[in-house]
């Protein structure tokens, strides 16, 4: 008998797949399409156990749909854009592209040798300028709409590396790799008015089958909020405008806070060295609001005062470092009795705490230990406010300020611009032209793709292109005098926001997309992991939209249902490489073959949980293959089945297999497809296979069964483990490749039953079972429960309160 070899028979059926083009696909308007993408990797070099579980998950469920009938887009590409590469060329003395098309190789055959059913022929990589030039294309059409635009807004700044930081790269204040005092700077930059979409933003997502969890981050950060604008007038200064969701608190204000760059305190810092050296040391602070509300909170009186527009009172102005000039105004008003934040201000400061909110109870409230911070309570020392809840109170001084001309009623959001440049080298060139006389144009469509040079020294001290001056220099499109390139580099999200539609037409050159676009898109299925749940999917979100309106798209959402995958751990933490608990996929490759990871990811749990990573879990997967592929051989050892089922000639065996063939079809065609619990579904297949070992009639029909559940097996395994069905469906007789053929159907008469067996239960606890007529009625369950033997002993000569029946599960006795 042939042994189980995975390392033959998956290069077999990989061979076989990419010589007939078996995943390559086209458009069928005769047919339903399905689009499943899993989020495209950074190539980082090799592939990661979380990559394999995420591609595998993808990979069942779109061969799954493929059975189903359905034209199945399954594409894979790389976000090859990033700091990743430029720290590797540092490191590796190699250009990042280089290192980037090494990685892209390796791993690109890494994901064939898992045998999943890509459509090769629309790879694409991020970082090629047949890619990027739309992307550029958009953004210049953009320009032209006002959508995108250029503005100073602060930055952390690396003096040493040259570059901006995110802020999850700034630690304790240092920069991450070179480890400098990090400094907040103001720098001109690009970006895209997403704040336009975001109350579509927010209404749409009642539109899309995303976990709740997701939608509500994503509502969390978009941050819709109802609230005023309101003027306060400082003598002898522009006034102060502020945005406030508490207007009934106005009477609580005590003073004023407003960021270091705003224009009142640079121009008291001109006169004031304690203001000027105070403003100065906001410059090393974090720009995230994260870091921010961890920071102790400090800040400088500018001996100026603004006037309270409710009360006529004068309150004090501070610059504080808590207060950023990028979000909002640039400008608050403090209500310390009521915000904690401005609580700790005003105790380190010895400002003045005034109580405006009380209680809904009329009990007493502690400032000294707090500040009361509560929309379910009522106003007092409010003047015209007192007595009045929350919604009331709102609405009464709203009135009275808009009466008074001083501020009006407004929805704020805590969602702002997407801001896109980066002043890095390894990223898509941001398409404008600098000129002196014309100022910022777009480059004309014409001109584009503006190229990145990829042949440069990188040595990692600011951008190599930010030198050449073969790439700087050009001519103004509009006066054809001299001018510059922009040197800054887009955001690597504005690559990954977009890539979804473009896999649907790789290949057009003329265009940003085409009608082959509204065929696929929008994306039945997007996998990933929960980290990418705010920005990557929200920008992703916004730029569909941005698509739509210049009509490349007839949809609003780029992605109709969404599955975030559980992390894979090990010893109860997550892999990474620091803690010494990673898992190389490819030596699991190597030594058991693809379809045993395969098989042991979908197995260890469902994908939307995690997963605890098992060395026997592997084995056991292993294990369970070997069985398979023996006792197909072991039936074909015998002969090949010439009989065919007759359902209606069965004996009372033969019946019970088929039985339990066609409920285990049913059950894992739920858990396929609307389930998503493949780890039931293999585990029903097993029960299967030991059902079918049990199962020892030899004789023609008893052999013709067997066949029956061996090939049913084989296709419900089949998007699972693809390698060894595609060989096993050819053993068992069949020309057809398993990969074109369509999901078993269950055999609804195979599940008719003369009986069934039920539960008996004495007080709620199992006494004993029976066999029944399937058309019992509850009488005669009833009577037949009593009447058993193995109840009876349990029931003594106790008084019977009552029989509760659920027919075709259980008889329940109360004595």
């Amino acid at each position: 008998m042939e042994p189980y070899d995975p390392q033959t028979l998956e290069a077999e059926a990989q061979r076989y797949w990419a010589d007939s083009g078996a995943f390559e696909v086209s458009e069928d308007p005769a047919r339903d399409s399905y689009y499943c993408l899993c989020m495209f990797p950074y190539p980082s070099g090799k592939l990661h156990i979380g990559h394999v579980r995420n591609y595998t998950i993808g990979d069942v469920i779109s061969r799954f749909k493929r059975m189903q009938g359905y034209n199945v887009l399954q594409p894979m590409g790389w976000d090859a854009f990033g700091m990743p590469a430029e720290n590797a060329a540092i490191k590796n003395n190699v250009p990042p592209a280089q290192w980037t098309y090494q990685n892209i190789d390796y791993m690109r055959n890494q994901l064939k040798t898992l045998g999943f059913g890509y459509d090769w022929k629309r790879e694409l990589a991020t970082c090629k300028p047949e890619y990027y030039r739309w992307e550029q294309w958009m953004f210049t059409r953009l320009m032209e709409k006002g959508i995108a635009y250029k503005k100073t807004a602060p930055v952390n700044w690396d003096p040493v590396d040259q570059t901006v930081l995110a802020n999850e790269q700034v630690i304790e204040g240092r920069g991450w790799r070179s480890g400098a005092l990090v400094e907040r700077r103001e720098i001109s930059q690009w970006f895209l008015r997403i704040t336009d979409y975001a109350e579509e933003l927010l209404a749409d997502l009642d539109t899309v089958d995303w976990p709740e969890q997701v939608k509500t981050m994503q509502r969390n950060w978009i941050g819709r909020s109802e609230g005023m604008e309101v003027e306060f007038e400082v003598p002898g200064h522009d006034s102060l405008m502020i945005y406030t969701t508490r207007p009934d608190t106005l009477y609580g204000a005590t003073f004023m806070a407003i960021a270091a760059e705003h224009p009142l305190a640079l121009a008291a810092a001109e006169s004031n060295p304690e203001i000027a050296e105070f403003v100065e040391s906001c410059r090393q602070t974090n720009t995230s609001e994260a870091a921010l509300e961890k920071m102790e909170k400090l800040g400088c009186a500018l001996g100026i005062d603004a006037v309270n527009p409710v009360n006529g009172e004068k309150i004090p102005i501070w610059v504080a470092n808590f207060v950023l000039m990028g979000y909002g105004t640039g400008a608050i008003m403090s209500v310390p009795a009521h915000d904690q934040r401005d609580w700790e201000f005003a105790r380190k400061y010895g400002i003045e705490i005034r109580q405006v909110v009380e209680p809904l109870d009329g009990s007493a409230i502690d400032l000294e230990a707090g500040s009361f911070v509560t929309r379910e309570g009522r106003c007092v020392n409010s003047d015209i406010l007192d007595g009045l809840p929350f919604d009331e109170a709102f609405e009464r001084i709203a009135e009275h300020i808009e009466g008074q001309g001083k501020g009006q009623r407004q929805v704020n959001y805590r969602l702002r611009d997407w801001g896109v440049s980066r002043q890095r080298y390894w990223g898509a060139p941001i398409p404008v032209i600098l000129c002196p006389d014309c100022g910022q144009l777009p480059v004309p469509a014409e001109d584009l793709p503006v190229v990145l040079p990829e042949d440069v020294e990188f040595e990692g001290i600011g951008s190599p292109i930010k030198k050449m001056a073969s790439f700087i220099e050009t001519t103004c499109p509009r006066c054809g005098g001299p001018a510059e390139r922009e040197t800054d580099t887009f955001d690597t999200f504005m690559e990954s926001s977009w890539y979804q539609e473009r896999y649907t037409c790789p290949d057009q050159d003329q265009a940003m997309l085409d009608e082959r676009a509204g065929y696929w898109a929008p994306v039945d299925l997007y996998i990933g992991g929960i980290e990418h749940a705010i920005l990557h999917l929200l920008y992703a979100r916004f730029y569909h939209k941005l698509l739509r309106d210049e009509g490349l798209l007839q949809s609003g959402e780029p992605f109709k249902r969404l599955l975030t995958q559980g992390m894979v751990l090990k010893d109860g933490s997550k892999m990474s490489k620091s803690k010494g608990n990673t898992i190389d996929p490819q030596e699991l490759i190597d030594r058991f073959g693809a379809d045993t990871v395969r098989l042991f990811i979908m197995f260890a749990s469902p994908p939307d949980q995690s997963l605890d990573w098992s060395d026997d879990g592997v084995q056991g997967a292993y294990r369970f293959l070997k069985r398979l592929w023996h006792s197909v051989q072991e039936h074909l050892a015998d002969g090949t089945v010439a009989a065919q089922v007759d359902a209606d000639a069965l004996d009372e065996a033969q019946r019970a297999m088929r039985l339990k063939l066609h409920e285990t079809i049913r059950k894992v065609s739920d858990d396929y497809d609307r389930r998503l619990t493949f780890n039931t579904a293999i585990a029903a297949n097993m029960e299967l296979l030991n059902s079918l070992m049990r199962f020892e009639d030899q004789g023609a029909t008893g052999r013709a069964i067997r066949q029956e559940a061996f090939e049913s097996m084989i296709l419900m395994l089949a998007p699972i483990v693809p390698h060894i069905c595609h060989r096993l469906w050819r053993d068992l007789g069949h020309s057809d490749p398993i990969i074109d053929h369509a999901w078993p159907v269950v055999d609804e008469s195979a599940l008719e039953q003369d009986s069934i067996e039920m539960v008996i239960q004495v007080n709620g606890k199992l006494r004993g079972k029976m066999m029944v007529p399937a058309d019992a009625d509850r009488e005669a369950c009833e009577a037949a429960a009593l009447a058993n033997e193995q109840a009876a002993r349990f029931i003594g000569d106790s008084a019977i309160k009552k029989v509760i029946v659920v027919p075709g599960k259980l008889v329940n006795i109360v004595v």
